[in-house]
């Protein structure tokens, strides 16, 4: 029964990584709207996404600290407490500079969600389901993902796209009280006391090379979260609300499928094995080995075949990156969890800032094409960064 609780506590963190991306991809389902209405070129759009992917980089580690210091409890619920806010704030902005400052402070709130949950994981699962965990935080980015553009699209419809963001937003605060109550009820592991503390995580070499690997894989990731719609219209001439409703939900569903995949095959090839390192590298191997595939999504003479490789390499990516944001938990313990992932955090939120900045000015002169060519190739270099890392000394 306990077991069964714990996986409960899991769902409700499941359920904030839902809001958490509802509340971030409202902006990617709404960019084609905003843009006009602002003027923003797609540069423009890639330096929005830049503000907020810098607070959230810049602010993850810090709120790593405050949830292992202050605990998942109220650590949790101050962080969806903030991007709530601010996902609320920038449905009341008036100018561009009103929207970029509304992004970095969802960023700073957001920065607080994944370590959260790898907090959760390593609290309440034993480390050969923690990438099933993993997975299953992964169905709530997907819910996040499928409703931002079917919500966002139809509340802008119905009442202007201010309202999207400030109606969605305001369900944070109905997740806090549930956390509060399903805390109370759900018990946790034994916390080992052999946790290592932060200073020692960071001089770690494994810790370094889990950053640069994360970095690699998950630039296959930030492409598609935020330039699905855009992609779509550009390329393929679609009306943004046809891109939304038809085709730009569809890719998150196999981002679940391909965790959930992820995690089952770990827990599969790994059996009962204490050490579960080298079963991880070898679902990250085949995932890298299928992203491969993805240099083929500008080539596609349909949007329909498109978001097919687009669905294919969701798959592959999440598959693995399960495993690496596992990873951590696993080498440093559950002590300082939080901080160990907020490492991830903010280096993919560098990434999505700094890619998302560039990928926009390369769109607006040479197009998807050379994107897509050159993020295909760098899960197999995040692969190899793990594979020396963390092989076995002779």
């Amino acid at each position: 029964m306990a077991s069964k609780l714990r996986w409960l506590a899991i769902a409700v963190f499941a359920l904030a990584n839902a809001l958490n991306f509802m509340d971030r991809q409202i902006l990617a389902a709404l960019a084609p709207q905003l843009m006009r209405e602002f003027h923003i070129s797609a540069s423009g759009y890639g330096d929005v996404i830049l503000a907020f992917s810098l607070t959230y980089a810049l602010a993850a580690p810090l709120a790593g600290l405050l949830i292992d210091r202050l605990g998942l409890r109220y650590g949790a619920s101050i962080a969806v407490g903030v991007w709530s806010f601010a996902g609320m704030a920038t449905g009341w902005t008036s100018s561009l500079l009103g929207l970029t400052l509304s992004r970095a402070l969802l960023g700073v709130g957001e920065s607080g969600g994944i370590p959260a949950t790898g907090k959760a994981s390593a609290l309440y699962l034993p480390p050969r389901e923690r990438a099933m965990g993993a997975a299953v935080f992964q169905v709530g980015l997907t819910l996040g993902a499928i409703a931002a553009p079917l919500l966002a699209e139809t509340i802008a419809r119905l009442y202007g796209w201010r309202m999207a963001f400030v109606m969605l937003g305001a369900f944070g605060f109905l997740w806090i009280p549930l956390w509060f109550l399903v805390h109370k009820r759900v018990p946790q592991l034994p916390e080992k006391k052999t946790a290592s503390p932060a200073r020692t995580i960071l001089q770690d070499r494994r810790y370094w090379a889990l950053l640069a690997s994360n970095v690699l894989l998950m630039s296959v990731y930030s492409l598609w979260v935020n330039w699905t719609t855009v992609f779509l219209v550009r390329v393929h001439n679609m009306p943004q609300h046809e891109a939304n409703f038809q085709l730009a939900w569809i890719p998150p569903i196999f981002a679940t499928a391909g965790g959930l995949f992820g995690g089952w095959l770990t827990m599969r090839w790994a059996g009962q094995k204490a050490d579960v390192t080298p079963a991880r590298l070898r679902v990250i191997l085949c995932g890298s080995l299928l992203l491969l595939v993805g240099a083929l999504v500008p080539f596609m003479p349909t949007p329909g075949l498109a978001t097919a490789f687009i669905c294919l390499s969701f798959f592959a990516c999440v598959a693995s990156s399960v495993n690496i944001y596992a990873l951590p938990l696993d080498l440093f313990g559950a002590g300082h969890a939080a901080f160990a992932v907020s490492g991830l955090t903010s280096v993919y939120g560098l990434l999505q800032g700094v890619f998302s900045s560039g990928v926009g000015r390369v769109v607006d002169r040479y197009g998807f094409t050379p994107v897509c060519l050159g993020v295909a190739v760098l899960p197999m270099a995040s692969w190899l960064v793990l594979h020396l890392a963390l092989r076995p000394k002779a």
